[in-house]
C-alpha cells in the first residue's frame, strides 16, 4: 500500500503545495523589498500553496484559487506587489492542469491565471510591458503540460497496437494450429490409414491361403484384427481432428478474470501456487488487462525455468486507482536462491517493456529468506 502512495502522481501537487506556502514565508522574512507588507504577501503565498494542494484532486479548479490569491493583496490591503514564491506556484499550477486536463480545459486555466497575474500588475502600477512577460513565463510552463499529456496518450495509443498486435499474433497461431491439425487429418486419412486398411486385407487373404495351417492362420487372423482396430482408431483420431478444426471456437482474450486458468496450468506443471486475489475481477481497460495477464504468466514461467518446483505466492490486489502483482518463490532445496527473473534476462527486460506501454512500474529482487520477487503496478487511467 506504502508503494501503491508513493507511486501515485498526485503526490507532487501534494508536496509542492506545503513547499510553495514555505518558499512564501521564507521569502517575505529573507528580503526586506517587503517591508511592512511582507505578512501580506506570505499569507497570500500560502493561499496559493492550497491552490495547488486543491489541484491534486481538481486541476482547473486548483488553478482557479490559485490566481485568485495574486490579487488578494491588492483588493483587500492595497498592496501591490507579489512574491517569486507566488510566481512560481502559479506557473506549476498551469503546467500540472496542461498535463491532468484536456487542452480545452487547460486552456481556462492559464487564461484565468495570466489575467490574475496581468490585472494585478496593472492595477499596480506596473507597466504594458507586464503583459508580456505574462506570456513568456506562463505560456511555456502550460505548454510543456499540455506535450506531457500528449506523450501520455501516444504510450497509450503504443499500448492499444501492441495489444492488437499481440492479439493478432495469437490469432494466426491459433490459424496456423488448426490448419496444421487439418493437414495431419488429411495425411492420416489418406495416406496411414489407407495403407493400413490395404495391409489388413492382403492379411485376411493370406489368412484364407493358410487354412491348412491352423498355427499360422491364427497368428495372421490376430495381426488381421490388429489392423482393423489400428484403422478404427484412426479413424476415430482423424474425426476428433476435424471436428476441433471445424467446430472450435476462438479461444477467449487473455485476461486475468482467467486467471484461474492460468495458476491451473502452471500446478499441472508442477509448480505449488497460492493465490490471493479478488473473488471477481473488476472490469479493467483491455490493454491494461492483458498486459496484467502476460506479466503474470511469464513471472510464473520463470519460476519454474529458473527455480524449479518451488513453493510460490501470488498476490493480486485492485484499488481504483491501481491493479498490483506479486509473485513470489521460494528458495529451491538445496540450492543457492535462483532469481525468477535473471537480472538482465530476457524475461525481466520483457516485463519492463510490457509495463512501460501501460505506464506501469516493476519491481524485482531477492527476498530475505532466499526466495525471489516480482512486484508489478499498473496504474488505472481515470475515466
Amino acid at each position: 500500500m506504502t508503494t501503491t502512495r508513493l507511486r501515485d502522481v498526485r503526490l507532487v501537487p501534494l508536496l509542492f503545495g506545503p513547499l510553495i506556502g514555505a518558499m512564501a514565508v521564507l521569502e517575505t522574512w529573507l528580503d526586506d523589498f517587503f517591508g511592512a507588507d511582507a505578512t501580506i504577501i506570505w499569507i497570500s503565498g500560502v493561499m496559493l500553496g492550497l491552490g495547488v494542494l486543491i489541484a491534486a484532486w481538481h486541476p482547473l479548479a486548483g488553478a482557479v484559487v490559485a490566481a485568485a490569491c495574486l490579487p488578494l493583496p491588492l483588493v483587500v490591503f492595497g498592496v501591490p506587489s507579489i512574491g517569486g514564491a507566488a510566481l512560481i506556484g502559479l506557473i506549476a499550477v498551469v503546467a500540472w492542469a496542461g498535463w491532468r486536463e484536456p487542452p480545452r480545459r487547460s486552456a481556462v486555466a492559464l487564461c484565468v491565471a495570466g489575467l490574475s497575474f496581468a490585472g494585478t500588475s496593472l492595477a499596480g502600477g506596473q507597466t504594458p510591458w507586464e503583459l508580456f512577460f505574462v506570456a513568456a513565463i506562463l505560456l511555456p510552463g502550460w505548454f510543456m503540460g499540455v506535450l506531457a499529456r500528449r506523450s501520455g496518450e501516444r504510450a497509450v495509443e503504443l499500448a492499444a497496437l501492441a495489444a492488437a498486435l499481440d492479439a493478432e499474433r495469437e490469432a494466426n497461431a491459433q490459424t496456423a494450429v488448426a490448419q496444421e491439425r487439418t493437414r495431419i487429418a488429411r495425411e492420416v486419412h489418406d495416406a496411414v490409414a489407407h495403407s493400413v486398411s490395404v495391409m489388413t486385407l492382403q492379411l485376411g487373404g493370406l489368412r484364407r491361403l493358410l487354412a491348412d495351417r491352423p498355427v499360422e492362420q491364427e497368428v495372421v487372423a490376430g495381426l488381421e484384427r490388429l489392423g482393423r482396430q489400428t484403422v478404427e482408431e484412426m479413424r476415430g483420431l482423424v474425426g476428433l481432428l476435424r471436428e476441433r478444426v471445424d467446430g472450435e471456437r476462438p479461444a477467449p482474450a487473455p485476461s486475468l478474470a482467467r486467471v484461474g486458468e492460468l495458476i491451473a496450468d502452471v500446478r499441472a506443471a508442477g509448480l505449488e501456487v497460492t493465490v490471493d486475489a479478488p473473488a471477481e475481477m473488476p472490469k479493467l481497460p483491455p490493454i491494461l488487462d492483458l498486459t496484467a495477464y502476460r506479466v503474470l504468466q511469464e513471472a510464473l514461467t520463470n519460476v519454474l525455468r529458473h527455480a524449479g518446483k518451488v513453493p510460490a505466492a501470488v498476490v493480486i490486489d485492485c484499488t481504483e486507482h491501481a491493479l498490483t502483482l506479486d509473485v513470489r518463490n521460494g528458495k529451491p532445496a538445496g540450492r543457492p536462491a535462483v532469481p525468477a527473473v535473471r537480472r538482465g534476462g530476457h524475461g525481466l527486460v520483457g516485463m519492463r517493456e510490457r509495463l512501460a506501454m501501460v505506464r506501469g512500474s516493476l519491481q524485482a529482487g531477492p527476498e530475505p529468506d532466499g526466495g525471489f520477487a516480482v512486484r508489478a503496478r499498473f496504474p488505472i487511467p481515470r475515466t
